[in-house]
């Protein structure tokens, strides 16, 4: 049998051979290397034993259950891992979860208490800037925090703040009027 190995190369190794092999350097890797961290998510302290080179994607969706923020490239191209941390739009597929002690991170379920948050989540919806859903977070994180440090940007701005941000439904024109929305003050209601 042929298998493809991590740098994409073809392996040629019965199955067994190649589970072993894995689980044993697997096992190898994660016994050296877990260690206690501490992450403030969405306003709470979690004390996580992990490997502290993991990404904080699969740390907030397989250690805590925060599925909001997605895993679309898992190259930091899509934008769908994107979190706040102390209010920047950051990336968080690559990142590793020991880049974020010590700094406040929130996520798209912890919006819903962000007054910016809620209001760009009623325009999105306002809007229909969401169509599969799958960006949808990572925009809204985006643009909560443009809108916050600037109430008023340019369309240049909005789009630079865009820019790292995919919709593969091509819903981009309803996110720029959701974005015009909220700087409108239409839709205040939710806050």
């Amino acid at each position: 049998m042929r298998f493809v190995n991590r740098s994409g190369c073809y392996a040629r190794k019965t199955r067994s051979e190649f589970e072993y092999a894995i689980r044993k350097s697997f096992n190898s890797v994660l016994l050296l290397s877990i260690s206690m961290i501490a992450l403030t998510i969405n306003g709470q302290v979690h004390a996580l034993e992990v490997a502290p080179d993991t990404p904080l994607v699969f740390v907030l969706r397989n250690e805590l259950g925060l599925t909001g923020t997605k895993i679309g490239c898992a190259s930091e191209q899509c934008g769908a891992c994107a979190v706040l941390v102390d209010g920047e739009s950051t990336l968080s597929c690559v990142r590793p979860v020991a880049d974020f002690v010590d700094q406040k991170v929130v996520t798209i379920e912890g919006m819903s208490e962000d007054a910016m948050g809620s209001r760009v989540q009623q325009a999105f919806i306002e809007e229909g800037a969401a169509q599969c859903g799958y960006c949808t977070s990572g925009l809204v994180i985006a643009v909560s925090a443009l809108l916050e440090k600037n109430a008023k940007p340019t369309r240049t701005e909005i789009c630079d703040s865009l820019h790292d941000h995919l919709c593969r439904c091509g819903s981009h024109l309803r996110v720029l009027k959701a974005v015009d929305r909220v700087m409108a003050g239409d839709g205040d209601n939710a806050t």
